[in-house]
Order: C-alpha cells, then sequence, then structure tokens
C-alpha cells in the first residue's frame, strides 16, 4: 500500500522567504553575503529580532531522514520488553496485536505524510496543530511531544546501564551516565549532517540485528542448532497460543490479547521521527513521501516477524524469561532471543545480542536528543516557548535547546539511588500515553486539514502527496489512538492491582493535556479555528522556491554513493 503523488501546483499569495537560495543550502553561501552575516550574528550578538526565522540548515539526505525514523522507533523494547508481552498474551496475542496496531500507525502515517509533505517545515505537526485547529491546541501538542521525547532520553539512557550489567557490575552506573551524556552532546552540537551520518550508521545496526535475529529464529526452529532440535511452531501448540491472563476462560485470553496490545502501542512508532526531520531534509517534497512510505513498511516488517520469531523460540510458559522479568535481570537476558539461545546451546551470539542491543538504546536516546530539540525550537518559533530556544549556531543547531535537553537527561542519575527496573517502569508509563496522544493529535490535525482544504477550494488532487482512504484513515486512526490512551493504565483497576503510581503515571498526561489548552486559551484567548480561517498558505512559497532551486549534495565516496543509492 502506498500514497499517490501529484506535483504541486497551488497558486499562493506571496510569502517572504528565509528558506536558502540557489545551491540549496545556507552554509553554501559565502561568508560575506547579507544573509550569512546576519546568520552569524543572531547567534553571536545575541540578537533576536528574527526569532520567528527558521535558522535551521536543510543537509539531511534520504537514507539519513529514514534511518532517523527507524532509530527512534527500534528501541530495546523490541528485543527485550516484548518479552513481556509473550508471557502476558501468548504467541497468538502478541502477533495478533503487533498486526492490528501497525494498521493505527498507517493511518497515523499517511495522515501525517500528507501535511508534511504539503508544509515540511520545522517540528510540522506540532506548528500545523497550532495553525489548522488552534492556538492554544498547537501548545499543548508541543509540550506533550516535548515530554514525550524529553523522558526517553533518560529511559535509554538507564537501558544502557542495565545492558552493560549483562556482562559485569564493575562499571559504575554514574560514570556510564555520565559518558552517554556527553556522547550525546558531542554528536547532537555537530551540524545536522555529521548528526545524520552518525544516527545513519547506529541505526542501521539495529537493522542488521533485527534482521539477524529473524534469520537465526528461522534457521533454528529447523534444527539448524546445536541440539538439532526442529521444533517448528511447537510452542503455539504446547503450551498453546493464548495465554490467560489475571483471570481464566476467554475473558483471560482476552485481557491478554489487550496487554499485548498495549505492548505494541508502546513499541512501535516512526512517523513521528520523519516528521520531525522534515525542516531539515534537503529535498523535501521528494524525499518525505519515499521516507514515510519506506519507515512504515520496513517496521512493520521488523516489529511484525519480531513478534512471530519470539512466540517461535520461547514457550509463554518459560521460566527463565518469566523470572528474568521478575527479578530485572540486566540486559539481553531477558531477551526472548538471548533465552532462546541459552537453551539451545548457542555460544557467543548472546554477547553479540547484547552488544548490538547497546547499540540500539544508545542510538534512540540519540533520537530522542534531537526530536526533543527540534521539538523546543518548533515551539519557540511560533512563540509558545522562550525565544532564546530559537537561537541557532552557524551551522544551524538549535543550541539552547539542545542544552536544555541535555540537562534534563540529567535525570537518568536517579538510577544511582533508586532500582534501575523502578526508574525504567516510570518513565514507561509516563511516555506510553504521551506518544499515543500525539498520534490523536495528528489525526485530528489532518481531519481539520481536510476541511480547511475544502472550505478554501483547493483541489487534494494538486497536493504533492495524498493518503489513501482519507477522510476514513483519520478517522480510525483518532478513535483506535484514543480509546488506546485511556486502556493503557486499565490493569490498575482489576481487583488486588490498584497501586497510585501506576495510576499516576498512566494517566497524568491525560489530565494534563486539556489543561495546557485550556489554560492557554484562557490568558492568550485564542479561538478554535473555521475551516475558512486556516492558514493554509503560510511558508508555502518558500517550500516552493526551494524545491525549484534545490541542488543535491554529491557523495563524497563510493560508500556514500552505494549507500545514497539503496536508501534513496
Amino acid at each position: 500500500m502506498t500514497l499517490s503523488t501529484s506535483p504541486a501546483g497551488l497558486d499562493v499569495p506571496t510569502v517572504v522567504s528565509n528558506m536558502s537560495t540557489p545551491g540549496g543550502f545556507p552554509e553554501d553561501k559565502e561568508k560575506g553575503t547579507p544573509e550569512a552575516s546576519s546568520r552569524s550574528q543572531s547567534f553571536e550578538t545575541g540578537s533576536m529580532s528574527n526569532a520567528s526565522v527558521d535558522h535551521t540548515h536543510r543537509r539531511l539526505k534520504p537514507r539519513h531522514i529514514q534511518l532517523i525514523g527507524i532509530g527512534g522507533s527500534i528501541s530495546t523494547a523490541l528485543y527485550v520488553q516484548i518479552g513481556q508481552g509473550l508471557l502476558d498474551g501468548g504467541p497468538g496475542n502478541l502477533l495478533v496485536a503487533f498486526i492490528i496496531w501497525c494498521t493505527f500507525i498507517l493511518a497515523v502515517t499517511i495522515s501525517m505524510a500528507e501535511m508534511v509533505t504539503y508544509l515540511p517545515i520545522s517540528s510540522p505537526f506540532i506548528r500545523l496543530a497550532g495553525r489548522w485547529v488552534d492556538e492554544a491546541y498547537g501548545f499543548a501538542t508541543g509540550w506533550n511531544f516535548f515530554i514525550f521525547q524529553a523522558a526517553l532520553i533518560p529511559f535509554e539512557i538507564v537501558a544502557c546501564t542495565v545492558i552493560l550489567h549483562y556482562w559485569t557490575d564493575a562499571i559504575p552506573a554514574g560514570a556510564v551516565i555520565a559518558i552517554i551524556i556527553v556522547c550525546y552532546a558531542a554528536i547532537n552540537f555537530l551540524a545536522v549532517s555529521a548528526f545524520g551520518e552518525v544516527e545513519f550508521f547506529t541505526a542501521l545496526f539495529k537493522v542488521i540485528l533485527i534482521v539477524a535475529l529473524i534469520f537465526f529464529t528461522l534457521f533454528a526452529m529447523l534444527g539448524l542448532n546445536p541440539q538439532h532440535d526442529r521444533f517448528g511452531f511447537r510452542y503455539w501448540n504446547d503450551p498453546g497460543a493464548f495465554a490467560e491472563f489475571y483471570s481464566s476462560g476467554s475473558f483471560g485470553r482476552f485481557l491478554g490479547f489487550l496487554q499485548c496490545l498495549i505492548q505494541a502501542s508502546f513499541t512501535i512508532g516512526g512517523p513521528e521521527y520523519v516528521a520531525m526531520a522534515a525542516g531539515e531534509a534537503g529535498n523535501p517534497r521528494s524525499v518525505m513521501p519515499k521516507a514515510f512510505n519506506a519507515v512504515f513498511y520496513r517496521l512493520t516488517t521488523f516489529y511484525v516477524l519480531g513478534s512471530l520469531a519470539v512466540g517461535i523460540l520461547v514457550p509463554y510458559t518459560d521460566q527463565e524469561l518469566r523470572t528474568a522479568f521478575d527479578v530485572g535481570s540486566p540486559g539481553a537476558a531477558a531477551s526472548p532471543y538471548v533465552v532462546a539461545m541459552r537453551r539451545l546451546g548457542v555460544r557467543v551470539l548472546p554477547d553479540i545480542v547484547n552488544g548490538m542491543v547497546f547499540t540500539s538504546a544508545f542510538s534512540a536516546g540519540n533520537s530522542y536528543v534531537y526530536c526533543a530539540s527540534r521539538s523546543l525550537y518548533g515551539l519557540a518559533l511560533e512563540g509558545k516557548a522562550p525565544k532564546i530556544f530559537t537561537r541557532c549556531t552557524k551551522h544551524g543547531i538549535p543550541i539552547y535547546a539542545v542544552m536544555l535537553v541535555l540537562l534534563i537527561s540529567l535525570l537518568s542519575f536517579l538510577q544511582v539511588s533508586n532500582s534501575a527496573g523502578v526508574v525504567l517502569n516510570w518513565f514507561v508509563k509516563l511516555v506510553t500515553v504521551s506518544q499515543l496522544m500525539n498520534f490523536g493529535v495528528v489525526c485530528f490535525t489532518y481531519l481539520r486539514f481536510y476541511k480547511g482544504l475544502k472550505a478554501q477550494g483547493i483541489d487534494r488532487k494538486t497536493l504533492p502527496y495524498r493518503g489513501l482512504f482519507q477522510p476514513y484513515a483519520a478517522w480510525y486512526g483518532l478513535i483506535g489512538t484514543t480509546i488506546m490512551s485511556f486502556l493503557g493504565g486499565y490493569n490498575v483497576f482489576l481487583d488486588g492491582k490498584w497501586n497510585v503510581p501506576d495510576f499516576i503515571f498512566s494517566y497524568t498526561m491525560i489530565a494534563v493535556f486539556p489543561l495546557l489548552i485550556f489554560g492557554y486559551k484562557i490568558i492568550n484567548k485564542t479561538k478554535f479555528r473555521s475551516p475558512e480561517e486556516m492558514d493554509l498558505v503560510k511558508n508555502l512559497e518558500e517550500i516552493e522556491e526551494h524545491q525549484k532551486n534545490f541542488v543535491p549534495i554529491p557523495p563524497r565516496n563510493l560508500i556514500e554513493k552505494v549507500l545514497d543509492r539503496v536508501f534513496a
């Protein structure tokens, strides 16, 4: 399934352009030009007279954007935490839940893709929510996404320290945390093209790992293992495909499915990370459609096959796997893949998996630093965050936004005085519902965009990218993600399961989001945009001017040439 495209041909009023001039990129200008001098002066003198002007640089290639999307979406959950879903629901429920949730991600992706490709600006779905729904809605959306991304950074840093404990407890957790934060700072203070290269190769390791694990599953189930045990789908028959959770019978199996669906809703993402790179994409109208499609299909393949693989390798009654989660075993020790490797007598591979899982966690955290800083930058451009966060270096890095995000990452030092498992649990519960709310925001914003196009007489056939099944797909995504937002913490209401911290972390953001909306509305007296009042043309002419004058960056060597072609 793909989205149809057509040449952009919109008649738009003149808008003052702040994009790059012929040649494609601001840093390709000579230092003596007025634009370069202004850009440099804005940072060096502290002037913020042009705080609403986007000073980031469009240096990301298609392969960078695709791997940023994959890198942000594939974390340790795909290799380790997915085992908890297997224990709760069994292999059948796990596979079905992941397939179903991928349909909701498809609905979100095609909704986001149409909007972002039409207007590929920095922090697009955050800023468009304000323009096309309500400024208060955009304010709440931006801060919700920022909190979501910022909270994930300590989660992945803590995960990195836990993963290292798979080998030894001799390394102080505080030292590991400090080193990782310094690495994130070094990477994110570089020019965005350098960040793109780092994220490309670290995310590529994730792709290699999941592909290798899928092939390991295939070979092992066919008997190509040290035990020569051709077990196939044995565990789907004994103990069975559908586990009971909390209760017995059909209700227990339904709750098992629900647990797996919640697991899938936290694990699978993707389109939001692609969208956040739109403002720094070199050729967005051409790159973004391919990137959205490529990331969705690759992630769907990885997640669906991954959920199938763990159910083949390990029975949901496996005591080693259950004990690993109960006691909070470090790193890949709780991975269903490693549990299976140990049972089959496979040597060396568990250590390789643990090393690759470490890389996966590091890469995910790096992506979150990028997305959190860009969301804060987008909020500042719209006047919804302090103007100081619009300040960029001469390389187009929003330096103060990055610095604040790195300061928030210091929360990971909580691990030094608290159980790693408790800290991880806090962040998981807090950010899960925020991600679902972000998806709902995208779908609702698209529905308003769809109505705005009709009201203002803009034919969707003139858009550079059109999603299939619209507006029904957006309604499907909105309803599904909204329901799951409330179901995510349902188990605290089961008899004997009540826990105040779990309730707070599961539902805090659901309460905070409307408070942000109404608080901003009352203070700033904003109003809900009617379809006729939506601003569908701001920044549009500069985007089309950039497309017309775009000159691609040539590969520097043979390796880059091959990679650019593979991930075109």
